[in-house]
């Protein structure tokens, strides 16, 4: 190694060594130079200055390469999502065992029908200043296949597109001009969904001194808590190339979340293998939960010879998990059922270009829902991801693998299981260890080892290196071989025994395995479209129309899964089943079924919330068991039905109260009460009996007391009139990459939505902004994201600002033949 790293060609910001604590986990607010004196660690995002080019480029790991001519990017990039959409990119001819296929057929629109197949190139000048030991380069996962390059030598290689991974780039910097290129490659047939293409999460540079704390080398637990005392233990992992233990010491100091000094602290001697070890006490911590997500900071402060030679900022939270048969999930000691979603990576319109701002409205309408807990289905999470579910608070299952050493798919990660897997899962649980919020680690879904002779072997092999990296969570994964997996011992093995789907097994597989509990890890699978209902309302298995929606009176479900309330008696009635991951809480790029064969379908129709991120009725279902602090009260479908007049068209409540009366046109269709024999009836409130006439849906919601308590209204709507323009935030940073998401409703003279105009909307931004992309929730439009012109869908659509790097003010027109030019303004600059 060498003794210091010269500088180079340019300079890029930095995040100091103790930035504010309010932003803290939040992207730099912009590229500057430097400081010339050297701090103890320094952590720099490369955002800026990267150079992209799709294809294959056999010199663009030479420094001296020219590429003037390439794309000028910001990191996270997708390549891909800009499209434009084909039905022949990734067209997969196969049978999906999983879906119970037998005779292969065309798949389209599987892994979203975007450009994500192929080679591309990212190339970096950087500069890093004088008096540092180490450099280490980190990515929070490249799609896919990451070879890295430093001054044409190659400094390190990964193969999960998902897992977070470092590079030390210490050798091979030299004075002069480094730079930095990635080769990234993804072979079709790799995934079952859309993955994304690039470095699509963020990259860092990290400068540090000697003595140091290795990468992911803090380990905080809480192995004891109460209210009134907690337990916080410590460990710490040194750069061992260069101390020595009897001249260095490691200062431990507890801050809480605004920074302040909470009076515990300790002191610690390393041992030679640079380990070392603290235990403190907090009086009267505040303990993490979803309602009440508090949290810690602890400082670490490596000092050698009397100088400090690192200090470093982790964040932590005090709360402890059990699970057991007598109790079921446990969260600082109290029974709680899990109310989860599956989430895929991607973000809709932005693709797999991970960006803070689209992932903390996802949580938020999440949250607003009643959701709790979040799958990482089926892949590694991102930081930024498992940071915010810290700050808001979900409970993570934080899972690792969609497959083992058998292929789903032709090139999968069954290319890489043998070699990768235990350095993957070294990663996972590494990276996202101290999060709060990670409440148990997944090591799989639906392999196809559940039943072979050696699944039982291999899972539990897994799941015991899991525990030897962390001992404080359990393990899981989903399981949907049930015979299959008992039979083997497959899912006997497992800490959380997680099914999928398979509602009519759970007592079976209760009764046969020992662990006295079951979870399901993922459940439902319900298809709809947003604002599309189908006639007859009645519950259908695979039901496919010409139009290639699927119906929002929510009943209807794939071959091998079911409606909401299948899994909600499970839940309700049994004490063991400890809750459930929903697929899935948004809908997602990829996996169209059941039109997956079906062009030009080439997105979910799984999601509770639409691929734009406007709720679907399904939303309010799940809201009215979820969300305990405020009520529901939701109507479907919308009243506009020219030509249905006169003919049965069946009215649903959503509502958490317990009963509710129905008005057509002030006309009472009677008051309706839950019925608690009834599957369905148990949870909706159903007119199955009424007969269209244009005018108003009223429904009035009852107390147990029988007071009326509220009302809410639907009425037919006129012809569209105006376009109404609303913003999720007035303000966002000035900092080129917070966003703001303004919904465009097409309404009548009277402000009610028209829910079936489909006016083609164009957009506009001027000022501090600029357009970034649009979404109407339509599983079968071709319209590609960034074009600044979309047809709304249900009357409906989401449209994407990013603000500049100016403070100021961003105003977006949008614009429809025959409708007024409507404008909103978003300030920027916080």
């Amino acid at each position: 190694m060498k003794p210091t790293i010269y500088k180079a060609f340019l300079i890029f910001a930095v995040v100091g060594l103790l930035p504010a604590l309010a932003r803290q986990g939040e992207p730099s607010r912009g590229n500057a130079a430097v400081p010339a004196d050297a701090a103890a660690r320094r952590e720099v995002p490369l955002e800026k200055g990267w150079r992209f080019f799709k294809g294959e480029a056999p010199d663009a790991a030479r420094p001296a390469f020219d590429d003037a001519a390439w794309e000028e990017v910001s990191v996270p990039h997708d390549w891909a999502i800009g499209g434009p959409f084909d039905r022949g990119i990734d067209l997969q001819e196969t049978v999906i065992e999983q879906n119970g296929e037998k005779i292969p057929y065309a798949h389209t629109g599987r892994t979203g029908a975007l450009p994500y197949i192929g080679v591309g190139w990212y190339r970096l000048r950087l500069d890093i200043p004088d008096g540092y030991r180490r450099a280490e380069l980190r990515f929070d996962g490249a799609m896919a296949e990451p070879v890295v390059y430093v001054n044409g030598e190659e400094a390190g290689r990964w193969a999960n597109g998902y897992t977070a991974f470092n590079v030390d780039i210490t050798p091979y910097v030299r004075k002069g001009a480094n730079v930095v290129a990635v080769r990234l490659r993804n072979l079709g047939e790799s995934s079952r969904w859309y993955p994304g293409a690039g470095l699509y999460r963020p990259v860092t540079l990290a400068l540090t001194q000697s003595p140091s704390v290795k990468t992911w080398g803090t380990t905080v637990t809480t192995p004891e808590v109460s209210e009134r005392s907690a337990q916080v233990d410590v460990k710490t992992e040194l750069d061992g190339s260069s101390f020595s233990s009897s001249d260095t010491r490691v200062v431990y100091e507890i801050l809480d979340a605004a920074g302040r000094p909470t009076g515990v602290r300790s002191e610690a001697t390393p041992f030679s293998n640079g380990a070392a070890f603290s235990r403190m006490e907090v009086k009267n911590p505040r303990l993490w939960s979803p309602e009440s997500p508090a949290l810690y900071f602890l400082r670490t402060t490596v000092m050698a010879g009397g100088a400090v030679t690192d200090q470093e900022l982790t964040r932590f939270g005090i709360r402890s998990v059990k699970v057991d048969a007598a109790r079921g999930f446990q969260l600082n000691g109290k029974t709680r059922k899990l109310k989860g979603v599956c989430l895929h990576h991607d973000l809709g319109p932005l693709g797999a270009a991970l960006n803070k701002a689209a992932l903390r409205r996802q949580l938020a309408i999440l949250k607003e829902m009643g959701c709790d807990a979040i799958r990482t289905s089926h892949n590694m999470p991102s930081t930024w991801q498992m940071e915010l579910c810290d700050e808001m608070g979900f409970l993570v299952m934080a899972e690792s693998f969609d497959m083992w050493g058998v292929p789903k798919v032709k090139n999968g990660y069954n290319r890489f299981f043998s070699e990768w897997a235990e350095k993957d899962l070294a990663n996972l649980v590494n990276c996202h260890k101290n999060h709060p919020s990670v409440v148990m680690w997944s090591i799989g879904n639906e392999v196809p080892e559940q039943g072979s002779p050696d699944g039982a072997r291999l899972a539990k092999r897994l799941q015991d290196f899991v525990h030897r990296l962390d001992p404080t969570r359990p393990v899981t994964q989903g399981m949907d071989q049930v015979d299959n997996a008992l039979k083997s011992g497959f899912m006997g093995v497992m800490d959380i025994p997680g099914l999928n789907y398979r509602t009519g097994k759970y007592q079976m597989a209760y009764d046969a395995l020992p662990q006295g509990f079951l979870l399901g890890a993922e459940t439902a699978s319900t298809v709809s479209s947003r604002g599309v209902y189908k006639f007859p309302a009645e519950e259908k298995k695979n039901a496919m129309y010409p139009d290639r929606q699927s119906s929002s009176y929510d009943l209807e479900a794939c071959w091998w899964s079911n409606i909401p309330e299948e899994q909600w008696e499970l839940i309700d009635d049994n004490d063991w089943v400890i809750g459930e991951f929903v697929w899935t809480g948004f809908d997602y790029l990829g996996e169209p079924t059941p039109y997956d064969g079906s062009w030009p379908s080439r997105s979910s129709y799984f999601g509770i919330v639409d691929l734009a991120g406007l709720p679907k009725d399904r939303y309010y279902l799940y809201r009215s068991r979820w969300n305990e602090k405020e009520p529901t009260l939701h109507i479907l479908p919308h009243w506009n039905w020219e030509g249905r007049e006169g003919e049965v068209t069946p009215v649903y409540v959503y509502t958490s109260h317990p009963s509710a009366e129905l008005f057509v046109n002030g006309v009472s269709q009677g008051r309706k009460g839950r019925d608690p024999k009834g599957r369905i009836d148990r949870y909706r409130l159903r007119w199955n009996d009424v007969r269209y006439q244009p005018g108003a849906l009223r429904v009035v919601a009852y107390d147990a007391a029988g007071k009326a308590v509220a009302e809410r209204e639907v009425r037919t709507a006129g012809k569209p009139h105006h376009i109404e323009l609303k913003a999720d935030r007035s303000r966002i940073a000035a900092d080129g990459r917070d966003l703001a998401f303004v919904t465009a409703s097409i309404v009548d003279e009277d402000g009610n939505l028209c829910p079936t105009a489909a006016h083609r909307l164009d957009f506009q931004v001027t000022g501090q902004g600029s357009y970034k992309a649009a979404c109407n929730g339509d599983a079968t439009s071709l319209e590609v994201f960034s074009q600044p012109s979309m047809p709304a869908f249900g009357g409906r659509l989401v449209v994407i600002l990013q603000s500049a790097e100016r403070a100021g003010t961003m105003t977006l027109r949008v614009s429809a033949a025959g409708l007024p030019t409507a404008s909103l303004s978003v300030a920027t600059g916080l």
